[in-house]
């Protein structure tokens, strides 16, 4: 059976057809697109990354508890950030209370120590909900980063198992400070399951790298064994911020940490590696305790930005 087209409906479509072959190809073919061309040539040139640019911040550590004391001394020093401890979380009561005194200080809350870490499956838990506390508290208080530790297991030698439960659990507190707007650092420690850098390597690795990022000591990873510059290159796009410290071996079983310039840590190579990494963020300088040369935890804040500026030529 055939089908007849009308005579109108058959003159149109020729009419259509023949309107439609007087049209070039490429402006048919540009009106089909969503888009039109574009010249997408200068995506083909990396973007050059930004320079560098180090803040520098203190850890209220050397003072033993008196934040209020840090503070002012910090502050006085010439100092712009300032680390606190989870103490001063009972000390001051209520975040505005530290937003509102550092602000009188011109001080930015880098970042807060939140202790340790308990990843076994036991304790997990409440120490997720611990620590992630401590996250709000550091954001409604107008802080940066959630500084969090670890310990080794008591009584054995550390197994694969407690790497992967340890990643397992910094993951899930990550997830907990990011929905916050706080980013958590991982701090290499002695007496860490991240002691050594093998040891750090496997930690980085058990956790998920877009939650937990890197909070390295560089006194610490020297004391592992390990070249705290090199580190610097290795985990360049994971480094949240970093600890300046120096080290000094009293004897063969005893360090201690001591003023820049005063131990074995290779301070300037450590600026050389932030700067060719094009490192932009903050480095918290930290002394536990005031050493036997200094009167007090100010004047050792003091020794620390001149060596910063005479030796290196850094603007704090």
């Amino acid at each position: 059976m055939q089908t007849r087209i009308p005579r109108r409906e058959f003159l149109g479509g020729v009419a259509a057809f023949a309107a439609a072959s007087a049209v070039p190809f490429s402006v048919l073919h540009a009106r089909d697109m969503l888009y039109p061309p574009m010249d997408l040539s200068h995506f083909d040139t990396p973007i050059t990354p930004a320079p560098s640019e180090i803040h520098f911040g203190y850890a209220a550590i050397t003072w033993g508890g008196n934040d209020r004391q840090a503070i002012e001394d910090i502050a006085a020093v010439g100092f712009h950030g300032i680390q606190l401890r989870s103490n001063s979380i009972a000390e001051f009561g209520s975040p505005a209370a530290v937003r509102d005194l550092l602000s009188q200080h011109d001080l930015k809350f880098v970042a807060l120590s939140s202790g340790d870490l308990l990843s076994e499956p036991a304790a997990s838990k409440r120490s997720i909900a611990e620590h992630a506390a401590h996250a709000k508290f550091l954001r409604d208080a107008g802080g940066l980063y959630l500084q969090i530790l670890d310990t080794r297991p008591k009584g054995r030698v550390a197994i694969p198992d407690d790497y992967k439960q340890l990643g397992k659990t910094l993951t899930e507190l990550g997830k907990r400070t990011a929905d916050l707007g706080i980013p958590l650092g991982y701090h290499n420690h002695m007496g860490s399951l991240g002691e050594r850098p093998e040891e750090l390597d496997q930690v980085m690795s058990a956790c998920d790298p877009r939650y937990v990022k890197l909070e390295l000591d560089i006194a610490h990873y020297f004391k592992g064994g390990g070249d705290p510059a090199k580190a610097i290159e290795k985990f360049n796009d994971r480094l949240l911020f970093v600890h300046i410290k120096d080290v000094e071996q009293v004897s063969k079983s005893v360090y201690r940490f001591v003023e820049l310039g005063h131990g074995l840590v290779d301070v300037p190579a450590v600026f050389e590696s932030l700067t060719k990494i094009n490192f932009r963020g903050w480095a918290v300088v930290e002394l536990d305790e005031v050493p036997e040369n200094a009167h007090s935890p100010k004047e050792a804040a003091a020794a620390n930005k001149e060596y910063l500026h005479e030796k290196l030529g850094l603007t704090v």
